[in-house]
């Protein structure tokens, strides 16, 4: 993910999303995924990660070369080709397995139609796949029923009423970057367009109705990986992989805005088909090459030693806060863009950044596990509070209504703090994947998860699932979804994801059905 300008980003920061830049990274995946044609839906969890880290198979052939081409002894040399070989052995042994076990499934569908259930293989873990393989079709029909009939998780059903139909609606895909969008944020001031940062080095500003895109922002010589709008003027925020945060105005004119395409047919929520990385969305040109283009910042914020990996405004708009790679996060005086405070403490690299709306709080997430919560609010005394209760990277942790902090994490958890009382969660979400940055619903409490393997699932406060978001082959994330944002009172869009699959997809949830449905 993001690097400073000018180095490298090794396989391991890679995989731990710290944002970069990235259009190698993307390309190398997205080139080992055609060589190898391995359904990446089936093995989506702990292989994908696992298949990540050792390049697949390209990574193995050239291993092999090297060791043939090396001065490590023959013995050596001929036990270490043997073990690769065993490896690739074992991957197109599973490959084989996979592709049986889905003709499987398919004509279990089949029969299952008229019952209305339909077993979705491609969230079967890899233990199940091995053990329901050698069974006929009646014994896995049966085993499946039971196992649907327990409420697990990962069988669902695709026949839905038309009301679930109706709760979560793509509305419109905003298309035009050249490479992933790590982050994505809604104007708080009229008029309200879209903001999306990329690792492409731009951020974008789009109509929210028509998709078009208003404003392109290219003052960074690195990934943009995040932007944050100013509460009262049109002032927006970026940070960025060349170790600066910048401050730039827009002006935009809205376009008129076209009828809304009739989104009634999509499939539920709940629903999923397979589909490729490689059917990413297709780019004619550059769609933003044709708006205005803003090349120099107001302000720079200059005093990192590192990727500033996030930035946002504190309350009132006068100051802003930055973190960083070199483990701290700074405030800073927006008018004279001095460094007032070094916030110093956590022990590896930070990876996002979030202020209260209402109050002089900032939190801060890192790698090492926990987030911090600084509060400005006594100009005498900066205190700073530690939570921990995560076991992997704190991806993000951001506010809500009252005294509460919501935080995610790689470990696949998101939790639920009272201020008050840091000592344990209120609330425990677990989940089947790492996540990205979070994004709660002030109004309704509730919380959007981005995901590594391409969901958005929807929870409220107390831990209780809602609904999953769309995806199939025709709609939906086809790469990790990086980011969430809610904008509440927008009539046609009222949610915002963006993944590394070079767009942001605008959402309209229908939150009294879902909250009746609940």
């Amino acid at each position: 993910m993001p690097t400073e300008s000018g180095s490298c980003s090794t396989a391991r920061q890679a995989k731990q999303k710290r944002k970069s830049h990235s259009l190698s990274i993307r390309r190398t995946n997205s080139s080992e995924q055609e060589r190898t044609g391995l359904p990446r839906e089936m093995l989506e969890g702990q292989f994908w990660r696992l298949i990540s880290e050792m390049k697949m198979w390209t990574g193995l052939v050239s291993l092999e070369v090297s060791l043939q081409d090396s001065k490590l002894p023959s013995s050596v040399r001929s036990t270490l080709l043997e073990l690769f070989g065993q490896i690739e052995r074992e991957f197109e042994n599973l490959y084989i397995e996979n592709l049986e076990l889905r003709r499987e499934i398919d004509t279990l569908n089949e029969r299952l139609a008229a019952e209305g259930q339909a077993i979705d293989g491609a969230e079967l873990s890899k233990g199940q796949l091995k053990t329901k393989a050698s069974h006929s079709t009646s014994q896995l029909s049966q085993k499946l029923k039971t196992t649907y009939k327990a409420s697990t998780s990962k069988i669902v059903s695709s026949f839905k009423t038309t009301t679930s139909r109706a709760v979560c609606q793509l509305v419109k895909e905003y298309i035009g970057h050249r490479d992933g969008i790590w982050d994505v944020s809604v104007a708080r001031t009229q008029p309200v367009v879209l903001g999306t940062a990329s690792a492409d080095h731009t951020a974008l500003l789009w109509s929210i109705e028509t998709g078009k895109c208003l404003v392109k922002y290219s003052g960074h010589v690195g990934s943009v990986n995040s932007i944050k709008f100013h509460p009262s003027e049109q002032l927006a925020l970026t940070a960025s992989g060349d170790q600066t945060a910048h401050i730039w105005r827009y002006v935009v004119q809205l376009p008129t805005p076209q009828p809304v395409a009739d989104t009634s047919q999509q499939i539920s929520g709940e629903d999923e088909i397979e589909c490729s990385d490689k059917d990413e969305p297709d780019i004619d040109g550059d769609v933003s090459s044709d708006c205005p283009t803003i090349r120099v910042p107001l302000t720079s914020l200059k005093s990192h030693q590192g990727v500033v990996i996030a930035a946002d405004w504190l309350v009132g708009g006068k100051q802003a806060v930055t973190a960083s790679w070199d483990r701290t996060a700074n405030l800073y005086d927006v008018e004279t863009s001095e460094l007032v405070h070094s916030l110093t403490g956590h022990d590896q690299e930070l990876t996002h950044c979030c202020t209260h709306p209402t109050q002089r709080l900032v939190v801060t997430s890192s790698r090492d596990t926990t987030f911090r919560l600084w509060d400005f609010r006594d100009p005498s005394i900066h205190s700073v509070n530690v939570f921990q209760g995560h076991t992997d990277t704190v991806t993000s942790a951001v506010f809500t209504v009252g005294d509460n902090v919501v935080s995610g994490s790689d470990d696949r958890t998101v939790k639920v703090w009272d201020l008050k009382n840091m000592r344990s969660p209120i609330a425990t979400i677990r989940t089947d994947s790492a996540i990205n940055r979070i994004n709660v619903c002030v109004g309704q409490k509730i919380i959007a998860l981005p995901h590594d393997n391409r969901q958005v699932r929807l929870f409220d406060m107390s831990g209780v699932r809602l609904a999953r978001l769309p995806r199939s082959s025709r709609q939906g994330h086809r790469r990790m979804v990086c980011c969430s944002a809610w904008s509440e009172d927008h009539p046609i869009c009222n949610l915002f994801t963006c993944g590394f699959d070079r767009q942001a997809i605008g959402w309209n949830i229908n939150i009294p059905a879902l909250l009746q449905e609940k």
